[in-house]
C-alpha cells in the first residue's frame, strides 16, 4: 500500500456522488486537514486523482481518534497492520473445517487468507 494525498476537489471524481457513488475497496482514508481540503489515503492503486504523497504535516489522524495519535510513518505503518488484522476470516472458520473435516471450507479459508496477505502485504 502506498500513501497519498487526495484534494477534496477530485474527490467527487474518484468517490462519485450520493446519488451515483463509485465505491473504492482499496482506498482508506486515514487523516485530514481540519479545513477538509485534503486527505491522506493508503491505497495499492495509484489513481489519476491521487497526488504523491508529501508531508504529514498539517493533517489530524482520523482512521482511528481512539489512538490519539499524530500521523507519521509509524502511524501509517499502524494502520496498515489494523487493516491486515481486521480483514482476515475469524478463525472459527477454520476451526469448524476442521472439526468437520470440511476441505472445501477449508480450502476457502486458505484462500482467503492468501488474499488477506495479497492485498496487505507486511512490510510496506
Amino acid at each position: 500500500m502506498s500513501l497519498y494525498k487526495l484534494q477534496a476537489s477530485n474527490s467527487q471524481s474518484l468517490f462519485g456522488t450520493p446519488d451515483a457513488p463509485t465505491p473504492k475497496s482499496d482506498i482508506n482514508i486515514i487523516a485530514q486537514t481540519p479545513d477538509c481540503s485534503s486527505f491522506l489515503v493508503l491505497s495499492n492503486t495509484a489513481y489519476p486523482q491521487l497526488e504523491p504523497f508529501t508531508s504529514y504535516a498539517g493533517y489530524d489522524f482520523t482512521y482511528c481518534q481512539a489512538w490519539g495519535l499524530t500521523v507519521n510513518a509509524e502511524v501509517v505503518a499502524r494502520v496498515i497492520q489494523d487493516l491486515r488484522k481486521n480483514a482476515y476470516p475469524p478463525i472459527a472458520d477454520y476451526l469448524d473445517a476442521k472439526v468437520k473435516n470440511d476441505t472445501q471450507a477449508l480450502e476457502t479459508y486458505i484462500t482467503s487468507c492468501l488474499a488477506v496477505k495479497t492485498r496487505y502485504p507486511k512490510g510496506v
